[in-house]
């Protein structure tokens, strides 16, 4: 009984869109002088006010995090050899440019 609502509802959906009636204008708007001005300021892509870093900052920050977990769990276990996570930690530093070590891992 759902597969058949779901298979109207994306056929509604999607009918539109592949007929061109959801596509965006391609032209061009003239650009104002004013905009010509903001554009030649250096500062223009300044982020001094944002309250939050960037997607992408973030993003990687979470995933520094993850593996910085893993890694946790790989010190604290002795059943893990020693050369097995020296060699997890090398390539972590590589990937966030600092040395790393099981004692750095807490600043995660």
């Amino acid at each position: 009984m759902r597969l058949p609502v779901l298979i109207v509802l994306i056929s509604v959906v999607c009918m539109p869109l592949a007929h061109g009636q959801g596509a965006l204008a391609t032209a061009a708007a003239p650009v104002p002088e004013a905009a010509k001005d903001v554009a030649l300021d250096k500062d223009w892509r300044s982020t001094e006010g944002y309250s939050f870093p960037a997607i992408a900052q973030t993003v990687a920050a979470m995933q520094n995090l993850a593996h910085a977990m893993h890694l946790r769990d790989y010190c604290s276990d002795r059943k893990v050899s020693d050369d097995f996570v020296r060699a997890r930690l090398a390539r972590f530093s590589q990937l966030t440019g600092r040395q790393e070590s099981c004692r750095s891992l807490l600043d995660y």
